[in-house]
């Protein structure tokens, strides 16, 4: 299993805060590690990525950042790459773990909602309202320091015992985007998983979507590149417009991979030992 918590972050600046991210990830992907010992890649994923939603110091679920007009909305993905089902829920609002929401989708013809819609499915399905706003979040958003305060997406990618993959990240935005701005992490540009291969991508999601990043990854896998290769292929792609982005994999063979076109991710994997790496 590997999981990152964003691409931006506070913990540039704060060794503090960096060292409790460091701490937190740690924790959590020991977590999923050991869930995903008795379960699915696609249960453990979305269990693991609930723990990083729940966690403040990342920007998902609790602690997501405010859009220009003050409210926080959400948006996260799952896919299994055994069935190549995928569901997202795209600027969701008042829930506590969107990546749950998501899931919950997987069972429908129709698996990608958006919005009021999407807050619709969410109460008619059993998820009570959830105030996802911190105080911190309140104040960043009123002294507009948008630029300096964004701290990224959250991702877990895992692979059963199995051999199956799956793939879940969630986000709360960039901070002071436009409303309704759809970020890349509910769309197979930054979460993707295959037979061969499963992607979640960080950074800034309008250059993950220009450069189709999670999916083309998985399909250079898919076609024998070796995880890596792939990876830093798609990565280096984006200096034709200088694309910022982050990402972690698994391949089927077992492969692990984290990578970013700045060394401004912090992550951590597990197989068998804790790594954790920012």
């Amino acid at each position: 299993m590997i999981i990152h918590g964003g691409f931006f972050s506070e913990s540039l600046t704060n060794r503090e805060i960096k060292k409790a991210k460091q701490e937190a990830l740690a924790e959590i992907v020991g977590m999923g590690y050991k869930h995903l010992q008795t379960c699915t890649a696609a249960e453990a994923v979305v269990y693991t990525v609930s723990l990083l939603e729940d966690c403040d110091l990342f920007n998902a679920g609790t602690g997501s950042q405010l859009q220009s007009d003050g409210h926080i909305r959400m948006s996260a993905a799952l896919m299994d790459g055994k069935t190549r089902r995928f569901a997202g829920i795209i600027n969701i609002e008042d829930v506590k773990n969107p990546i749950q929401v998501a899931s919950k989708l997987m069972t429908f013809d129709d698996r990608v909602l958006s919005g009021d819609c999407a807050g619709a499915f969410a109460r008619d399905h059993g998820f009570s309202y959830y105030n996802p706003e911190i105080l911190q979040r309140r104040q960043e958003y009123e002294k507009k320091l948008n630029d300096s305060i964004r701290t990224g997406t959250v991702g877990c990618v895992a692979l059963d015992v199995y051999g199956n993959l799956a793939a879940a990240t969630s986000t709360g935005g960039k901070g002071f985007e436009l409303p309704g701005r759809v970020s890349d992490s509910a769309t197979t540009a930054g979460n993707y998983a295959s037979n061969c291969a499963g992607i979640s991508c960080t950074g800034i999601g309008e250059d993950i979507m220009s450069g189709a990043i999670a999916s083309t990854i998985a399909a250079r896998v898919t076609d024998g590149l070796p995880l890596a290769t792939a990876c830093q292929k798609t990565l280096n792609e984006l200096k034709d417009f200088k694309g910022c982005a982050g990402v972690i994999g698994i391949s089927e063979k077992g492969e692990m991979y984290h990578g970013d076109t700045h060394p401004y991710m912090v992550w951590a994997c597990h197989d068998g030992d804790i790594d954790v790496f920012d």
